[in-house]
């Protein structure tokens, strides 16, 4: 009996191609989400095998969706997609829960083989990764997470405010006061350290919570 995969990619090609790819290889795509949050709901409704998640996507990223996946379901299966191959989101994946690491360059000769060891219990990372991954783990240079200093409100005001909604529309889109959001937005810079808006658009990109376009 195929696998059941749900897919979660902001790029309409990028999920497309997925799902061509996947069908060619005897795999069953129940469902596409295009954001975090969709994903997190339709994992939750659809309970699929495995769940392909793109690391940056809008309204929540892939690994906060990763983690609220998880926290629901600890023996969901997922893949993580991502044009970035450094050691810290690597290590930001695994820690939400993600079991193979697979980077969109090699996405045509990695993801399905990531996703069969995935769905027999295995874990997976991207050749592309692994020496970075060591690397990191043998110089012991890896700074601080500050991202796990963050609650999931505060993530999600985070991600919110660097995709350029103003505090009266994340306030709107939390069900919260416009001064509360104001409220989070100086806590989040002062436990990041960052002065202003643009360093706190850095940071989020920094840390892969939003693209760089």
């Amino acid at each position: 009996m195929p696998l059941r995969v749900l897919i979660a990619d902001d790029h309409a090609v990028i999920a497309d191609g997925i799902q061509h790819l996947l069908a060619a290889r005897d795999f069953n795509v129940v469902a596409s989400a295009h954001d975090g949050a969709e994903a997190v709901r339709l994992s939750a409704e659809l309970r699929p095998d495995l769940i392909v998640l793109d690391i940056v996507m809008p309204h929540m990223n892939g690994i906060d969706a990763a983690r609220a996946i998880v926290e629901r379901d600890p023996a969901a299966r997922i893949i993580m997609l991502s044009m970035y191959s450094d050691g810290e989101r690597v290590h930001q994946a695994m820690q939400a829960g993600a079991r193979g690491y697979v980077l969109k360059r090699d996405l045509s000769n990695d993801l399905v083989e990531a996703m069969r060891l995935v769905a027999e219990g295995g874990r997976y990372l991207s050749p592309g990764v692994t020496d970075t991954v060591i690397s990191d783990y043998l110089d012991d240079k890896r700074s601080p997470d500050l991202l796990r200093t963050l609650s999931v409100r505060e993530r999600h005001v985070l991600q919110f405010l660097v995709e350029g909604k103003s505090a009266a529309a994340v306030a709107r889109k939390l069900q919260l006061s416009p001064r509360t959001i104001e409220t989070y937005k100086a806590r989040l810079m002062r436990k990041l350290g960052l002065g202003n808006l643009p360093a706190l658009v850095k940071f989020a990109v920094r840390h892969g919570l939003t693209p760089l376009e």
